[in-house]
């Protein structure tokens, strides 16, 4: 797994944003995985009356109610943990931001879904940033973002989603990209 880094010189700041790679997500598509398949093997034992599932006798329960409601439960968990899988696969929401002085560039790249639009990338010229926002929303669902602001386009969001950064290392990427930019750090 690959953490988020950035690498600096004096003409070049690149972010490396982790994106559904993350060891949470390993966690709960492997655990939906063997949920998912213990209580479709419990709904196909109840069915067959042979017992498939190795932790318990699962060929007393009846199969309907019981082992028709666990096979449901069954399916939805492999269809969830599939598509878990997958989107780990794909690496959505990975990617990198790159500021670039040597060519004048700001680069803002992004793994999507698949399809037409798998690779989401903003290419824009340095001149056009006009600051960096910081957003901090506490509370029961707490929320810190970095933000940089371009002339004509909404706000792009720099950091990666998902667990909240510490409030020190959201001010120092922050403050570390405005002073590379020469832009206002706001919102601090």
């Amino acid at each position: 797994m690959v953490a988020p880094t950035t690498s600096q010189d004096n003409l070049l700041l690149r972010q490396e944003i982790l994106g559904s790679r993350r060891l949470s997500n390993y966690w709960w598509a492997t655990v939906v995985l063997v949920a998912g398949t213990g209580f479709l093997l419990a709904a196909i034992s109840s069915y067959l009356k042979v017992n498939l599932f190795p932790l318990s006798n699962t060929t007393q329960l009846i199969f309907i109610p019981q082992g028709l409601a666990m096979g449901f439960y069954g399916i939805a968990g492999v269809l969830l943990s599939i598509y878990l899988w997958l989107v780990i696969l794909w690496d959505v929401g990975g990617g990198f931001n790159e500021f670039n002085k040597k060519t004048g560039l700001i680069k803002i790249f992004r793994w999507g879904y698949p399809g037409k639009n798998r690779q989401i990338e903003i290419s824009r010229p340095l001149d056009d940033a006009q600051g960096i926002r910081v957003e901090l929303k506490e509370g029961l669902n707490p929320r810190r973002m970095l933000y940089l602001r371009m002339k004509g386009m909404r706000e792009i969001p720099l950091i990666r989603v998902g667990q909240p950064i510490s409030l020190s290392e959201l001010e120092n990427k922050g403050a570390e990209l405005a002073r590379f930019l020469g832009v206002p750090l706001e919102g601090l």
